[in-house]
């Protein structure tokens, strides 16, 4: 027993002897890595870097309703030299220099050329005196062209001699930006919205604003290891990037109206122009113009005028009135009204009409007050009707839903502004005032809503500018039509005001908005601007002239607002917004427009259709199919077609044989796109294309020397 005890004594003893040793050993190791070898492990935790590192999704698309592109993020970049090596041993340093001196001067003459191949706009002597430059300061950052640059000019560079080299060996590298880019330019630029300078700090209005949450995606988080000089990026969290939105505008359709609009302003030496075109039945946004014009006489999209700016509506306004009246029973569309010489007193105010100098219009019906927009006819009825209990009228009109704001999906919008018999400033000539669209302030977008709501068959829905969001190509959220007002009046309301809009058009001061091809209703407006407390009349006169309708009366598929400001007189909103309008429409239904194309061709004849000039191999093929009669001019028959010509005789197609010679640039004129790019690269040229369909003009003359690498401009129309 004793002798277990003291052999477990002994074992004890060892162990704490042992743990002793081993604790003795820690403390020196620790004090000798602390100490001895400190800098040796500096070193090594210089070589390995944890970090996190934020990855920027790529923002997405901004899509029209027909799937093109109306914004989108590319890649820009700025591409700088460095001359001076990395390395820290003044040894290797020097080696690597003496490395990298020659290598460039070896390649100078080369890197040179190709750099004003790339950048025709400076000389292959200029990029010579500038690097040598750079060289000769030793800089790390030296910028070898001045401006930025886009993807496809960077990977061109990066084939050059040194420059396609890593950034250790050769020394080039660059800064990337992502642009925003609009490929129409300015249609629609102030709805789709813009980014600030540094994209990372969002939007700053339009659907960009809106949708920004959605557009700029997720960031990402990567860490870096460095691991001999050479960093790995490890994702930790992979970025998202943004989903493409799908707007309701149609380019087609924004072109149109932002080419009637800017030519009337210019020639009325206008100051803002509006025009909004919508879809009846879902009430999608098919394009908005808001233009400004700038200091240099020129028109911009600068503001959003369209959904902003509140202003005294004028004669549009007088519809909304008249329904009222309509609605409660008041009048009928043959109501009469003595509106004498053209102005009438107005609790000592004059009412007059715009005629009132040519003896005013008389006795004349509701159809007709509307059809000349009598200023004196509108507010007698609405006076009579509506003095002892002008609330009544007020909430006709918020009955309409003209009182609500639309809530749209971009932000901005003015709030809308009717005044009601409670308020401080309602006076006896309030009403008559207001019922001709004075003392009243609506945007344009929720006129044009409301005569949408008439259009509609009374049912008022929101106004849409983004109709889906998709991810990957996916649909991932669609956004369906919103009703405001299911029913703004009743039916027969709507039935006599659809019918009181066409006549206005037809017979009435909106002539201009009409069309002989289809039927267009509508309403003109002229009204002059308020400066505020200066009121109407100091200064020169600002006037607003405006047209709201829709078309084809019969079975309305768009509606539209036209409104314009402008200095001074004439002013008509009829001959002026009206005809703008009517520029719209025609061209709108014209695009819509499909024909029956059987009826057009004698059922005894063959057509012989239009052959392009190119590769006719496969144009033989569907000639043979459609049973066209063809001659073939060749020198071997038995081989297949390569490339030739195509001509049209009386009554058949004449395919001629055409090889192109080494060395000479081939004539493509009468080709399409497809087959012009290929002859021409493997001529060994390098083509840029400008327009849709067959080549029309080429920029290298057909029969002269190739130059390897030379770019040719196609023309196509």
């Amino acid at each position: 027993m004793a002798v277990n005890r003291k052999s477990i004594i002994n074992r004890y003893f060892f162990i704490v002897v042992i743990m002793l040793l081993l604790g003795v050993f820690i403390i020196v190791k620790a004090a000798i890595i602390m100490y001895a070898e400190r800098e040796y492990w500096h070193e090594v935790a210089k070589r390995f870097v944890r970090e996190n590192v934020t990855i920027r999704p790529n923002r997405g698309n901004i899509l029209s309703a027909d799937g093109k592109l109306m914004a989108s993020s590319l890649p820009e970049y700025r591409i700088y030299m460095d001359f001076i090596s990395g390395e820290k041993d003044p040894e290797r340093r020097a080696k690597d220099q003496r490395r990298r001196d020659t290598a460039l001067k070896d390649s100078l003459d080369s890197i040179c050329t190709g750099l004003h191949r790339i950048f025709p706009d400076k000389s292959t002597a200029y990029f010579k005196r500038h690097l040598q430059q750079g060289r000769k300061k030793k800089s790390r950052h030296w910028l070898i062209y001045p401006g930025r640059i886009s993807y496809i000019q960077y990977k061109e560079v990066k084939k050059l001699p040194v420059f396609r080299q890593s950034i250790y060996s050769g020394g080039f590298h660059a800064q990337i930006y992502n642009q925003r880019k609009k490929p129409f330019g300015s249609l629609a630029s102030q709805t789709l919205g813009r980014l600030y300078a540094d994209t990372a700090m969002g939007a700053r209005n339009g659907i960009e604003l809106a949708f920004d949450s959605v557009l700029r995606g997720r960031n990402g988080i990567t860490h870096r290891q460095k691991v001999m000089d050479r960093y790995l990026d490890i994702v930790d969290i992979p970025a998202q990037d943004g989903c493409d939105v799908v707007s309701t505008i149609d380019v087609g359709m924004q072109d149109i109206c932002e080419k009637a609009l800017r030519d009337e302003l210019e020639r009325i030496n206008a100051f803002v122009g509006v025009a909004v075109l919508m879809e009846v039945a879902t009430g999608e946004v098919k394009a908005i113009v808001n233009l400004t014009k700038a200091s240099d006489g020129q028109y911009y999209e600068m503001n959003s005028n369209a959904i902003s700016d509140l202003l005294e509506p004028g004669s549009t306004f007088k519809t909304a009135s008249i329904m009222v009246a309509l609605e409660d029973g008041k009048i009928t569309p043959h109501t009469l009204v003595d509106t004498g010489n053209g102005v009438m007193n107005m609790y000592g105010s004059k009412m007059r009409d715009h005629n009132w100098h040519r003896g005013g219009y008389g006795q004349i019906d509701v159809t007709r007050i509307l059809e000349v927009s009598s200023n004196v006819g509108v507010s007698y009825l609405i006076d009579k009707y509506y003095r002892d209990d002008p609330q009544k009228f007020v909430d006709g009109l918020k009955r309409m839903s003209l009182d609500q704001p639309l809530h749209l999906q971009i932000k901005g919008e003015g709030k809308p502004y009717l005044k009601g018999p409670d308020e401080r400033y309602f006076a006896k000539t309030t009403l008559p005032w207001m019922s001709i669209g004075y003392e009243t302030q609506l945007p344009p977008m929720n006129i044009l809503t409301f005569y949408n709501a008439i259009a509609n068959n009374g049912v008022m829905v929101r106004p849409k500018f983004v109709k889906a969001l998709l991810k990957d190509g996916e649909v991932v959220k669609e956004y369906p039509t919103e009703i405001i007002n299911p029913k703004i009046c009743s039916d027969s309301t709507l039935t006599k005001i659809r019918t009181i809009l066409r006549s206005v058009v037809k017979n009435g001061l909106a002539k201009p908005a009409g069309n002989n091809q289809f039927s267009v209703s509508g309403k003109t407006g002229t009204a002059q601007i308020s400066k505020g407390k200066e009121g109407y009349k100091s200064g020169r006169v600002n006037y607003l002239v405006s047209f709201c309708g829709y078309f084809p009366s019969e079975a309305p598929r768009y509606s539209c607002i036209v409104s314009i400001q402008k200095p001074g007189l004439p002013a008509s909103g009829g001959l002026m917004a009206g005809s703008v309008f009517g520029k719209i429409a025609e061209r709108v239904f014209a695009q819509d427009l499909r024909f029956d194309l059987s009826a057009a061709v004698d059922s005894t004849s063959c057509p012989l259709p239009n052959v392009k000039q190119g590769e006719l191999q496969e144009a033989l093929a569907v000639l043979d199919e459609l049973n066209i009669p063809v001659e073939e001019e060749r020198t071997d028959n038995n081989q297949p077609w390569a490339w030739g010509t195509a001509q049209p005789d009386s009554s058949e197609i004449r395919l001629q044989e055409h090889e192109s010679k080494a060395g000479l640039v081939p004539n493509v004129i009468g080709m399409g796109a497809k087959d012009a790019v290929y002859l021409l690269e493997s001529h060994g040229l390098r083509v840029r294309l400008n327009g849709i369909g067959r080549v029309r003009r080429q920029s290298l003359q057909a029969g002269s020397h190739v130059q390897k690498g030379q770019t040719i401009a196609l023309t196509l129309k």
